[in-house]
Formats: C-alpha cells, sequence, structure tokens
C-alpha cells in the first residue's frame, strides 16, 4: 500500500486533491489507520485516478465525473472521449496560433505606416499565365476564410492534374475576384488556385485550364512568412501605389516562389496590376 503522498506522486496529482476526492467520496482511501488518521491507497486505484483527472480534463464537474464512473464506463469509451477532446484542443490550439499570425501582421502593418521602401516594389511586366484551375468561394478576404478554402483547392487540383499525368511548369498562383458593385460584395470572394501548364494541356476531368491574359505593369512586392501574415506586405503595396500615383486594376495575383513545411519559409510574391492615375 501506499501513504497518500506516494500515490500522490505516482497519481501526479496533489495531496489537497485526494484529501477533496475523499470527502465528496470520489475516491476513497484502501485505509484509514485509526489511531492516526493516516491515508494509503493501493496501486488499483491508480486506474480510478487517472479516469477522474482525464475526465475533468474534458471539461466535466466532479459530479458528473462521479455519475460516469459509477456507471463504468469502459476504457474504450474513455479512449474515444480523450480522442474528441484532444481534437478539440488541437483546433483551438490552430486557431489561436492563426489569430496571433494576423495579429502580428496588423501590428506590423500599423509599425510601417509611413515607411515607404522604394526597393521592395518593382513594376514589370507579367507573360500571359497558362492555368489549370479550380475555384470555390470564400465568405471574405480573412485569412481563416480564405487559407482553408485555398489549400482544399490546392489539395484537389494536384490530385486531379497528377491523375491525369499533367505536370505543372511554374510556380503554383492564386488570384482573386469580386462583383464590381460594392453592394453585392457580400456574395463573397471567388478565389481561384491555378497551377501552370504547358500549351498541349486542355483541360480534365474536375479542372479546367484557362489564360490569365499579358499585364503590362504590375506593381510587385515579396512576401516571406505564412499567407495569414500577408496583411502587411499587401497594405505596404498599396500605400506605395497610392503614394506614387498608381491603381490598381485588379486584385493582386499571389505567385508561391518557395513552399515549405514550415510556414515561416513561405516565399511568395504579390503581383498587382496597375495603371497610371
Amino acid at each position: 500500500m501506499f501513504t497518500i503522498g506516494d500515490f500522490a506522486g505516482h497519481g501526479r496529482v496533489s495531496i489537497r486533491m485526494l484529501r477533496h476526492y475523499d470527502a465528496i467520496g470520489l475516491l476513497r482511501p484502501a485505509r484509514v489507520d485509526r489511531s492516526s488518521g493516516y491515508r494509503f491507497y493501493e496501486a488499483a486505484q491508480l486506474s480510478r485516478l487517472n479516469r477522474i483527472v482525464a475526465l475533468k480534463d474534458l471539461g466535466f464537474t466532479l459530479q458528473q465525473v462521479q455519475t460516469i464512473l459509477d456507471e463504468d464506463v469502459s476504457a474504450q469509451e474513455l479512449r474515444g472521449m480523450l480522442r474528441l477532446r484532444r481534437a478539440e484542443l488541437e483546433a483551438a490550439i490552430a486557431e489561436a496560433a492563426s489569430n496571433l499570425v494576423q495579429v502580428e501582421a496588423r501590428l506590423r502593418s500599423i509599425e510601417s505606416e509611413g515607411a515607404m521602401p522604394q526597393e521592395d516594389v518593382v513594376i514589370k511586366r507579367l507573360p500571359a499565365l497558362r492555368l489549370a484551375e479550380l475555384s470555390g468561394t470564400a465568405a471574405s478576404f480573412s485569412p481563416d476564410a480564405i487559407g482553408p478554402l485555398v489549400n482544399r483547392l490546392f489539395d484537389e487540383l494536384c490530385a486531379q492534374t497528377e491523375a491525369a499525368g499533367i505536370t505543372p511548369v511554374g510556380p503554383s498562383t492564386v488570384y482573386y475576384e469580386t462583383p464590381d458593385s460594392s453592394e453585392a460584395l457580400d456574395a463573397g470572394v471567388v478565389v481561384h488556385a491555378g497551377l501552370p501548364v504547358a500549351e498541349g494541356v486542355t483541360g480534365g476531368p474536375g479542372f479546367q485550364v484557362v489564360t490569365l491574359p499579358a499585364v503590362e505593369q504590375a506593381a510587385t512586392i515579396v512576401h516571406r512568412g505564412s499567407m495569414d501574415g500577408v496583411l502587411a506586405t499587401s497594405q505596404l503595396l498599396a500605400r506605395w501605389a497610392d503614394a506614387n500615383g498608381y491603381r490598381f486594376q485588379r486584385h493582386a495575383r499571389e505567385i508561391t516562389l518557395n513552399y515549405s513545411e514550415q510556414p515561416e519559409e513561405w516565399v511568395a510574391e504579390l503581383q498587382a496590376p496597375v495603371v497610371i492615375g
């Protein structure tokens, strides 16, 4: 048998917690010394303790934990609950990380206000671009609306072009369309995800081939890091265009120059068609 201190150590809980569990009848000691009042526990009781802690971590109250344990939840059922909770926590962590990236992007944008580094922006001609593409509609331009849709479109597009035996001949491209009328903006943002293909490719099951026309003048800027943080780079490009007398004709294309499993290593070029005036 174990003293309460040893049992707390093996169970990775506090002595105070074990005393509370005893007081509410959730986990009674195996034996209590009549003369000293010392509590003693058995190794077999670690199983119940593990279930108590696991269920608490799932968000159940101690009263609910008592009811669940009295109903003798199986190890398999408990594993299912824990897997569900793990998935919920992972989703919450991912959302928090994405939110942090967006906050940092807003902060960088605020900090860069007034900065207009000429060397960051290059005016150049864009040749016509032939793309195998898929498209979908996002609710808005917010990263949490755009990012998952872009990922899904490229996953599907890569699978379909590979099945058709088509090899891309250039970097992945994303471009956007919105209604001309400001009153229709609630219709969402049409997102196009494309892979450059050779002239002989005419399309395939599930995807289409389009040709983006050449652009005589595009203001371009390189963005480094996750596309969730592209806001600061995009706004820098907008301020540069406004300060230098340019006007955007369409939304900027996003051309992936380097893709990595580590988002901080991503490199993309924003290419915004512009005219003077």
